[in-house]
């Protein structure tokens, strides 16, 4: 449960030197758009029904307590974007030669945030696992083409890469927080909402679909279905 996050970070990294810098930015279009449509996939199936149903919340007080966490969850992400300028979904600027400690500390939070829904449900990590593919793509892709010294790129990616089991740990062992967990995962289910629905809108010049990325996001939804 707390590997499959960090070796999917890891081991994408490692991969990303050994491929042309053409190959890589076709391949994280592509997977973008299948890990985008797989995460909204798994939201919708798994972690929404969780909040909503498996706690029993038939009080609509309460019900519209979710429905303001999931919405500031919402919000939350994009206040974090705001910081870290859309590299959640693929958008990363390398202008600068500086480790840029604001997009690792934003990149940081989100996905120590996304680690404390992996508990409900295995699904929810294998969305989070494949989330997390083209975007070690995209970062050390982008890392590497700065004039930034290989040591610091490669702490920027470990730190990075050990936020989500974090979070999942902390969820798993912290009875504090399990006392608080229904506003948690709404919080997280408005965060992946946000996520994955900029992804699946973005992956495309002008929004425009093609037939790969179709088939891809079909093919998405129905894994996370069948799942």
């Amino acid at each position: 449960m707390y590997l499959y996050p960090f070796l999917a970070v890891i081991i994408v990294s490692i991969i990303v030197l050994f491929l042309s810098k053409k190959a890589i930015q076709i391949n994280s279009k592509l997977t973008l758009a299948f890990s985008g449509a797989f995460l909204l996939s798994i939201t919708v199936f798994e972690l929404l029904p969780s909040v909503y149903f498996e706690n029993m919340i038939d009080n609509k007080s309460d019900q519209r307590i979710i429905g303001l966490m999931i919405m500031i969850g919402i919000l939350f992400q994009v206040i974090l974007e705001f910081f870290s300028k859309g590299a959640e979904h693929g958008h990363i600027d390398t202008k600068k030669n500086k480790l840029p400690w604001v997009l690792l500390i934003s990149l940081s939070i989100h996905a120590f945030v996304e680690g404390f829904s992996i508990r409900l449900d295995q699904n929810i990590l294998y969305g989070i696992f494949i989330h997390k593919i083209p975007i070690a793509f995209i970062i050390t892709t982008s890392l590497l083409s700065t004039k930034i010294k290989k040591y610091k790129i490669l702490l920027f990616i470990f730190f990075f890469s050990i936020m989500t089991p974090l979070g999942t740990f902390i969820s798993n062992n912290s009875d504090q927080l399990l006392k608080y967990s229904l506003i948690i995962d709404s919080l997280v289910a408005g965060v992946l909402l946000h996520v994955s629905t900029t992804i699946l809108f973005e992956t495309s010049q002008g929004h425009k679909f093609n037939l790969v990325k179709i088939l891809l996001i079909t093919g998405a939804i129905i894994l996370a279905y069948f799942l």
